[in-house]
């Protein structure tokens, strides 16, 4: 991995802010969609809802240098589409000169902090329409999660309602993460249930005033023979969510190689189990994922 100098970085901040504006205006841009009609997203939005823990290691995300040194690799593999993630990160990449012909999703919710009280009145903390429009990004992401006993979710629907009409205002794509969840214990959990997460996308698929520009992001359900039926709620295009693959890396790969397959399925979107395999090997694995599409 190269390696990536913090000092160069918080210098250019601390004395050319304007910097950030000058890189994201000549950036190379390219469709959404290239040739293949597939999309592999490397996903690095989890420290914003402090959620800084790989496997057992609580702070594995907690350094910045090596976050972005393994964001850098990943996006240089052949086949990597682009990159999810919040302003600072995808700024901080945009500053080392990484996202040159790649797809930019800015992550858009990041108010429902992990483990907060708060969780799931998921409030719009991050990118807005017009900030991911000024800086020339591709796309849009939100997370939806829906807790029946949770008002706060109310509010998080409506909010994510009328972002879909103000990315599709302005023609950007915008991917929604819908999931139905409930608190076990104190602490929110998705369910993955296969009528969980049908449910979850005929909701998701409703939202706003029009559909046009929205995709979903969608975890492999429970069992994974399951999805074929799942994916015919909607005819929205969508990409399956990577998520933690607690050690069974191999059995992870085949869930996700089953539900490419389906018509509605376009791409993946995965992020820590990439950025920190077991065996550390970055290159590996998300080559690994490209193989899959």
């Amino acid at each position: 991995m190269n390696s990536v100098s913090i000092s160069s970085l918080v210098s250019t901040r601390a004395r050319h802010p304007e910097a950030v504006a000058e890189a994201a205006a000549r950036r190379e841009r390219r469709p959404l969609l290239g040739e293949s009609g597939r999309l592999m997203i490397v996903a690095a939005d989890h420290p914003a809802r402090g959620a800084l823990s790989v496997g057992d290691d609580k702070l594995a995300m907690a350094n910045r240098a090596e976050l972005l040194e393994r964001l850098t690799l990943a996006l240089s593999r052949p086949g990597v589409d682009g990159v999810l993630a919040t302003a600072d990160i995808l700024e901080d990449l945009l500053l080392l000169g990484a996202l040159e012909n790649k797809v930019v999703l800015g992550s858009m919710n990041r108010g429902g902090l992990a483990g907060s009280a708060f969780e799931l009145d998921d409030r719009f903390t991050g990118h807005r329409a017009q900030d991911i429009e000024r800086l020339r990004f591709d796309a849009g992401k939100l997370l939806l999660r829906i807790d029946y006993d949770d008002p706060g979710s109310l509010r998080t629907m409506e909010s994510t309602a009328r972002a879909v009409d103000d990315m599709a205002a302005r023609g950007l794509p915008l991917f929604i993460e819908p999931f139905l969840s409930r608190r076990v214990e104190g602490k929110v959990k998705n369910d993955l249930g296969a009528e969980a997460v049908a449910r979850s996308i005929a909701i998701a698929s409703g939202l706003g005033g029009t559909s046009a520009y929205t995709w979903l992001k969608l975890p492999v359900t429970e069992n994974p023979d399951d999805m074929a039926w799942v994916c015919e709620t909607s005819t929205l295009p969508a990409v399956l969510l990577g998520g933690e693959v607690n050690g069974d890396q191999e059995g992870a790969y085949e869930k996700w190689r089953k539900a490419l397959s389906l018509p509605t399925v376009r791409g993946l979107v995965v992020g820590r189990s990439l950025l920190y395999p077991a065996d550390g090997d970055v290159s590996a694995a998300v080559d690994t994922a490209v193989g899959l599409l």
